[in-house]
């Protein structure tokens, strides 16, 4: 699962990489960016450069991420294009804002911000609820959102249906690792994968009767609640900080877990994010 190491090859190799993970073939990419399939079989090969334009031409068609994109502009010899700006300057006080909306106003269910690895940026007070008993080295920024969720120190021990649970989690991390190519989720994705776990995890999500998500139960004092989850992402984004960040938003999937979080108060369980 490991891909480090990645970056540091020639541009042709990575652009044949990018290419090989979104099965195309050289006549697909050619036709896609209307390009000769002479010319980008020579970029791959190295014995053509491309041009600067050449590099975002096929990142775009390629759906290359925007970080990446800067990795392989440098490969070929030129300056990254797409800025990383800090979450906390001014430019992004916009971004902010809007994520602090999207969290506030989902109270009194449980939301979390969360950047290209997973660790949380910030989250809404009722995210106590998964937060409590979760042991306090898992608690200490930076906060990993799927480290916390999988650990047998941390949500795990209260999450009823775990395998289940689990096995959702690292699809959707071993999916992400194959779109990005990203070598720090893929360590996640490893450390995780070594996490101890007592149910079976299914390789493949089938629905049982009634269901139409894979819901997370949990255990929460003598009672069960039950959710589900949407995720947000900016639409357009042009800085690789922005492009990274997304909310996940909790719903409750029946009306007694609907009728426990309307009546409790976890702003206890708040966490630091940073």
């Amino acid at each position: 699962m490991r891909v480090a190491g990645q970056r540091q090859r020639p541009i042709g190799q990575l652009l044949r990489g990018w290419r090989e993970r979104r099965r195309l073939s050289q006549l697909e990419l050619a036709i896609q960016a209307e390009i000769s399939t002479r010319h980008l079989s020579f970029v791959e090969t190295g014995r053509a450069m491309p041009s600067r334009d050449m590099v975002l031409r096929l990142a775009e068609q390629l759906e290359v991420p925007l970080r990446e994109r800067n990795y392989l502009l440098l490969a070929a010899g030129y300056a990254p294009i797409y800025p990383r700006t800090p979450l906390d300057s001014p430019a992004l006080a916009p971004i902010r804002a809007a994520v602090r909306q999207v969290l506030t106003g989902h109270q009194p269910y449980p939301a979390v911000a969360v950047d290209r690895c997973w660790n949380l940026v910030e989250t809404n007070d009722s995210i106590g609820v998964f937060t409590d008993g979760v042991a306090a080295p898992l608690l200490t920024p930076p906060v990993n959102a799927l480290r916390l969720s999988l650990h047998p120190a941390g949500l795990a021990a209260r999450i009823v249906n775990l395998g289940e649970w689990r096995a959702h989690l690292l699809g959707r991390l071993r999916r992400q690792v194959a779109t990005t190519g990203d070598p720090e989720l893929a360590e996640l994705y490893d450390e995780l994968r070594g996490y101890p776990c007592d149910q079976p995890e299914p390789e493949i999500e089938l629905p049982g009767p009634g269901d139409v998500v894979v819901p997370l139960r949990i255990r929460d004092g003598d009672r069960e609640l039950a959710f589900f989850s949407t995720v947000f992402a900016f639409g357009t984004p042009l800085d690789v900080t922005v492009a990274e960040l997304s909310v996940e938003s909790f719903f409750p999937l029946d009306e007694a877990t609907r009728e426990a979080l309307a009546s409790a108060d976890r702003r206890v369980g708040t966490v630091t994010a940073r």
